[in-house]
Formats: structure tokens, sequence, C-alpha cells
């Protein structure tokens, strides 16, 4: 038996896989003692912390309510009450209106008339999501990924809402994952350290805040400051923006990460990283359905995913290439990062796939368990 520092990459709905790679460790009886994780990989270590058995991590991340996968609900269109009057005062369209002069409309009654003619249009899902991607920065809100965050705690007796600090006394475990804040051209490493005051159910949904897809989060005041910093009304995005496999974060020794992530130097003996590769082929998986309805508006999402690949792998690629033995590589190739209506058939493949790599994976560290017990 050992205890590893475990770390997840984000990938989405692809983050099913983690789930099956979880059981065979657990099945050999090794133990999680550091989570660490990005996007997806945050829901994943959020839940481990939290005391999810695998089998019961899998029940959650394929919960479906009314003949549909819960994680749909995360894709929340906003309506009229979600966009403040500071919003819609100086949004595009905002402007546009009252620029407009309505001879019909005596001018005591236009403003009236914009606002009511924007709030008609806001009740329409399709404009409702342009008009937030465009002055949000996202499609859909995302509240509903945060509110499903402190649901799934609540269920193992933890407060939703807790703070970052109550949740490390309550569960003595160490949580940390990454977001990022472009106002700050900043990586944050969120852990009871760095940011105390913090849910943890928000700081989940900051680092899954995928770029265009969500809306970025916004800091608030009560949550306190990141590292004495102050980043109230920042928009917070997406971990993978910096770091989507932040690997480096536990196997190298610097001033800062022992100041972030505490303890003393590094042990990568005691280090798991599983890591989502698109390279690797699922066998026997079908393809996905022609008809996903998640998939009809995906062609910017796509090439923003793609994106953010590239620039993520700047900062991860040399903790690849230096610790690989500490890697353990889960096939997905064919899955997407969006893929959360998956069918039972694809989840079951998918799962299977990274049971076996996680067998082959610790059959191959066997010799150095002792070490890391």
């Amino acid at each position: 038996m050992a205890k590893f520092d475990l770390v997840f990459e984000g990938g989405g709905a692809k983050g099913m896989a983690f789930a099956g790679a979880l059981e065979v460790l657990a099945s050999r009886g090794h133990r999680a003692r550091r989570l660490v994780g990005t996007s997806a990989g945050a829901i994943v270590a959020t839940l481990c912390a939290a005391g999810y058995t695998p089998e019961e991590m899998l029940a959650a991340m394929a919960e479906e309510r009314a003949g549909r996968p819960r994680f749909l609900d995360f894709f929340d269109t906003p309506g009229p009450g979600d966009f403040s009057v500071e919003v819609r005062t100086r949004s595009l369209l905002g402007k546009a209106l009252r620029s407009i002069d309505l001879p019909w409309i005596p001018a005591a009654l236009e403003e009236d008339f914009d606002r009511l003619l924007l709030t008609a249009l806001l009740r329409q899902a399709p404009f409702a999501r342009f008009f937030s991607l465009v002055e949000c920065g996202g499609l859909f809100r995302g509240e509903a990924l945060a509110a499903w965050v402190a649901e799934k705690l609540e269920c193992k007796g933890i407060p939703g809402w807790i703070s970052f600090e109550d949740f490390h006394r309550t569960t003595g475990t160490g949580l940390t994952m990454v977001a990022a804040d472009p106002a700050d051209r900043e990586m944050l490493i969120l852990n009871h350290r760095t940011a105390p005051a913090l849910p943890v159910a928000y700081a989940v949904r900051m680092s899954a805040g995928i770029p265009f897809v969500w809306q970025p989060v916004r800091w608030r005041d009560e949550w306190g400051s990141y590292r004495g910093r102050s980043k109230a009304g920042h928009g917070i995005l997406d971990g993978g923006l910096l770091s989507n496999f932040p690997l480096r974060l536990l196997v190298e020794d610097t001033p800062f990460l022992r100041s972030v992530m505490g303890g003393g130097p590094p042990e990568p003996e005691r280090c798991l990283g599983l890591l989502l590769d698109e390279e690797l082929p699922v066998p026997g998986v079908p393809p996905p359905p022609e008809d996903d309805p998640l998939w009809e508006e995906i062609p910017l999402f796509r090439h923003a995913l793609d994106l953010l690949a590239m620039w993520t792998a700047a900062w991860d690629r040399p903790a690849l290439r230096r610790f690989e033995p500490l890697i353990c590589r889960l096939p997905a190739k064919g899955y997407g990062t969006l893929e959360f209506a998956m069918d039972k058939v694809r989840r079951e493949r998918l799962l299977a796939a990274s049971r076996a790599a996680m067998t082959a994976h610790l059959d191959r560290r066997t010799g150095n368990l002792g070490r890391a017990a």
C-alpha cells in the first residue's frame, strides 16, 4: 500500500476516465495524500478530498435527471435577471438602442421602450447566449456547476459553500486547484494557504471555466485575498489557460512552490499524474452520435480548446518530459472535451481503457511502492 500525491489533468467530459483509474488504485489499497487538479481534474480532486469512493464518484459524474445527463445542466443559459443594470447599460446593444431615435415614440418613453425591448430579447435563449458571450465572456453562466459541487459536498456532510480553510480543517486533506487571472496575467494556485476564505465550490467553478463557454467568475470581496492580494472584481478563468496538467507543483523545488504547496523538498516517488492522452485510442469505442445537441455550437469552442492545448504545453511540457515515469496516460482519443452527453457504451469503453492503463502503470512501479508508503 502507498500514499500518492495525485495530479489530475483538465479535459472536460473526458475526466470521466479518472473514475476508472481510481478504482484500480483503490483496489490495490493505495490512497491519496495530496490532490491537485485543473478544470475537470479540479472536480475529481475535490470529490476525492471530500471522501468519495471511485464508485460514488462515477455515479455522481454519470448522474441523470429525467433521462438527461446531469452535466448538461451546467450549460445554464442566462435570463434577463442575470444581467445587471450596469452590464445592460454598457452593452453594445444598449448603446445602439440609445443612439437610435424612434420618431413615433415620445422622447420621455424611449428609455423605457429600449429597456423593455432588451428584456424581451434576453428572454430568447439564443439571443441571451449571444449577449452573454459578447458582454460577459461566455455563453453560459456556470452557476449550476458551482451549485452541483456544493450539493456533492453536502452529500458527504460538508457545508456546500465551505471555504478552503474550513475544508482543510474538516477533511485533513491537501486540495489544490489551478485557475487563471487574465487581469494580472497570473496563474492562481488555489488552496487553504493561498486563498483560505474562497469557497471550494467556486474555486472548482473558476478552474473549470472554459473561455467562451462559461462566463468568468468575478472574485467577490467576501472571498478574501489571494496570497495577501485583493482579487475583488477580477474575472477568473479556466486554469487550463496556463497549466492543464500541473505536475510541476509537486515535483519542482522552488521557494515559491514551497510557500504555496507547503511541506519540505519534493518527493517525486510519491507523485502519480493522471493524464488524458488524446493520442492513445480507446479499444472498441463507437463514434459519438452525430445528433449530439452539444456539438451544434462547437466549432468556435473546439478551435479555442485547440489553442488552449497549445498555450499550456509550454509550461507543462518540461515536467512531462522529465517525469514521464510518474505519469499514467489514460486513453482518450476520439472523446470530446464538451461531450457531456456521452452514452453508456462510450463511457464504459473509456472506463475500461483507463482501468487497464492504471493497472499497467502500477505494475511498472511496483518496485518503488515501498519507498512511497
